[in-house]
């Protein structure tokens, strides 16, 4: 018996630039609030963990002023916990409409995992109404409501880089970290990772950069399919595995492989 947890964002579908950032902007729009971040801003504001964080980051006092906003830290955090609900509820409907599709090999990695009695999760910093409709997309309706554990959102008060997410799946899923692998897109969430005592594949997407994840114990362009968009192994530190996508065994072997890196 073993044990997969997969990051939400990045890695069960390419969500941040075509996802949670048209969303934000069309968020900031209905609100009348002067702001639209580009790409690349978004790409910076990725460094901190959790949507409504991000958005609080645009509280600086003359924004305040020019938005006509609460002065007082209790109205300013219900005005963010607005926009947020309502940024939310956009994405889910991006989701819905199927504009948002799973990455390439996910779904046949969660059928395999599940067909082989392996234990599933997920822990995301995203709102758990969001994760719950890119899971349900990824997975089909089925094999979503089979995952044993989706953590989301404000369920840890520290989020990733924080290890708390990942140390709080272990501990609900009662198993030994030796027995876990994470999927990962972001070096927030392999520091996490790490911090946790867990091994981390990493697999890149829309703001990743190959050279932020030498301590995972492998990183892939994707997780692949058959007759699809092939894998492509940037760095391995685990035991061989073959080029074009990712299969059970190679994700074995990252479990059984030696390589790990201290917190």
């Amino acid at each position: 018996m073993t044990t997969l947890i997969f990051d939400c964002d990045g890695v069960l579908a390419d969500t941040e630039r075509f996802g949670h950032l048209p969303a934000f902007n069309a968020t900031f729009r209905e609100f009348g609030l002067p702001v639209e971040w580009s790409a690349d801003e978004y790409g910076r504001l990725l460094q901190i963990g959790g949507g409504k964080e991000r958005m609080a980051t645009l509280l600086t006092p003359a924004f305040v002023e020019a938005a006509g906003l609460p002065r007082d830290p209790e109205g300013q955090a219900a005005e963010v916990a607005r926009w947020h609900a309502r940024k939310t509820a956009i994405y889910s409907e991006m989701v819905a409409a199927g504009r948002l599709p799973p990455r390439a090999g996910i779904r046949r990695v969660i059928t395999e995992a599940q067909d082989a009695g392996w234990r599933l999760g997920v822990a995301s910093t995203s709102a758990e109404a969001s994760v719950r409709a890119i899971l349900d997309v990824a997975a089909g309706p089925e094999r979503a409501a089979r995952f044993e554990l989706v953590l989301a959102g404000d369920v840890v008060a520290r989020k990733k880089p924080a290890p708390d997410i990942y140390l709080l799946a272990v501990e609900r899923l009662a198993v030994s970290p030796d027995d876990v692998l994470v999927i990962e897109d972001s070096r927030n969430g392999l520091l996490a990772t790490i911090a946790a005592g867990l091994r981390c594949l990493v697999t890149v997407s829309d703001y990743t950069a190959e050279e932020d994840f030498s301590e995972a114990v492998m990183v892939l362009t994707s997780l692949g399919d058959p007759g699809g968009e092939a894998t492509r192994v940037i760095a391995n530190r685990s035991p061989a595995t073959p080029e074009g996508w990712i299969t059970l065994r190679d994700l074995e072997a990252c479990l059984l492989t030696q390589a790990r890196v201290a917190p």
